[in-house]
């Protein structure tokens, strides 16, 4: 094992050049002046892989984003794992609140800066990274799968997982899409909250009233629906909503100053909710108000606003159903409409809640594996976002173990401006996944994952 670890050392300075010229393509599923930079993208990442050694590498496509599948076969008696990333990435937003230039990657200070860096083209990095360490013939059978719009909700993955089930099946799933606890303690992503989301429009007039011939007589819209929004949440900031499912989070300590640190909490401004940080992060629900659609305050006039909209959005607690808790929002918002007013609300996307049952021997496998690469002992962690695309793994492969890594860290900042990879947590993710596949050969028997 101290051989391996000191290959994959010896592979990362080919692997960070190459990791580096996929950040410089701007592989924006969500805009579509820039779908050809995701088939471009694509078109790397097949080489890439190519070029370390799967004899089998193909771009596919479902009436959605280029996705690449390349396939190791098994050695007799091993189990195959399935490496999941993804090399579509976020907008950059506004380049001028970016530190250097959003695509092209700078190392300051021992993070690697730029759109991409760590979500998620670093999963990719790392998954070249542990098969090239084991000068591409590990002691299993490997399967990568790099998804191609993962950013824009993953809307084809379930047609990719149903048109190429064959080429993915696998014993395990590691998917390299999640967080560290720090830079120096690793994590294993245990639980993750669903999505629903929607949007509700009110309305109060058929057109709109000068506020000084009308105002006191009847209601404008958007003090309707400032009202409706307010009712989401009690004065502790704790979720209104009835009908809602909590789970049980680990008992780890987040302290008051890790998380103003870790979200740029402003002086005075106080945290919401109530319950332990772990517990409103990744059991609770929450519900965020992410958008509101009305007169601009620059060409506002006296004006009773006749119709006024907003985007809800809310995350669902494992072990809860993303469609029903839709359903009750709705019934709450439709419910807390004040003076009669007119509502619509229209239903967006829906992910479902992810928990993981982490025991066995793939996961004390993983574990042996952390332990090894980082000199800390993992903690089994939660996310407060959602990765709808894991339930869409397990429902089509349930008989495979499912571990969630990443390269991410608390710094780490990605969908904002500043992205960064920490390099040192890319070198222990790498030399993790390197031992993961020589260890999971060792806990398999004729092919499959013992329990």
């Amino acid at each position: 094992m101290s051989d391996l670890v000191q290959r994959t050392r010896d592979v990362l300075p080919s692997v960070r050049r190459d990791l580096e010229d996929l950040v410089r393509v701007e592989s924006v599923w969500a805009d579509p002046a820039r779908r050809g930079e995701v088939q471009r993208s694509a078109a790397a990442v097949a080489q890439l892989l190519a070029d370390a050694g799967f004899g089998e590498v193909q771009i596919v496509s479902e009436g959605g984003a280029p996705a690449v599948i390349a396939r190791h076969p098994a050695p007799p008696g091993a189990p195959t794992v399935l490496l999941y990333a993804h090399h579509d990435v976020q907008p950059e937003g506004d380049r001028a609140q970016w530190d250097s230039a959003p695509f092209e990657p700078t190392e300051r200070d021992g993070r690697l800066y730029g759109r991409g860096t760590a979500d998620d083209k670093a999963g990719i990095a790392i998954h070249l990274a542990a098969f090239r360490a084991h000068g591409g013939d590990p002691p299993v059978g490997v399967t990568v799968f790099v998804e191609g719009e993962e950013e824009s909700g993953s809307p084809s993955l379930p047609r990719l997982l149903a048109a190429h089930r064959e080429a993915l099946a696998c014993d395990v799933i590691v998917l390299a899409d999640s967080d560290n606890w720090s830079t120096e303690v690793p994590s294993l992503t245990v639980s993750l909250r669903g999505l629903a989301d929607c949007t509700v429009e009110v309305a109060t007039l058929d057109h709109g009233l000068h506020s000084g011939l009308w105002g006191g007589v009847v209601p404008d819209a958007l003090s309707v629906l400032v009202r409706m929004l307010a009712s989401l949440h009690d004065d502790d900031g704790n979720v209104a909503v009835a009908g809602l499912h909590e789970a049980a989070a680990a008992g780890l300590d987040y302290p008051p100053e890790r998380v103003r640190q870790e979200t740029g909490l402003l002086e005075g401004v106080s945290e919401i909710g109530s319950g332990s940080v772990p517990q409103r992060l990744w059991a609770k629900p929450a519900i965020t108000v992410i958008g509101i659609d009305a007169t601009p305050v620059d060409k506002s006039s006296n004006t009773l606003i006749p119709r006024a909209r907003a985007k809800v959005s809310m995350r669902v607690a494992p072990g809860g159903d993303a469609a029903e808790h839709l359903a009750a929002l709705t019934r709450h918002l439709e419910q807390h409409a004040p003076w009669g007013a007119q509502v619509t609300v229209t239903p967006g996307d829906l992910g479902q809640p992810y928990a993981v049952d982490a025991s066995g021997p793939v996961y004390d496998a993983a574990r042996a594996a952390f332990r090894q690469a980082w000199g800390a002992e993992p903690v089994d962690t939660g996310i407060g976002g959602s990765i709808p695309f894991i339930a869409e793994f397990a429902a089509a492969f349930p008989s495979a173990k499912i571990l969630v890594t990443g390269v991410e860290d608390p710094a780490t900042q990605a969908h904002s401006v500043n992205e960064s990879l920490h390099l040192g947590v890319l070198e222990r993710a790498a030399v993790s996944e390197a031992l993961l596949l020589a260890r999971l050969r060792e806990h398999s028997s004729d092919g499959q994952i013992a329990t």
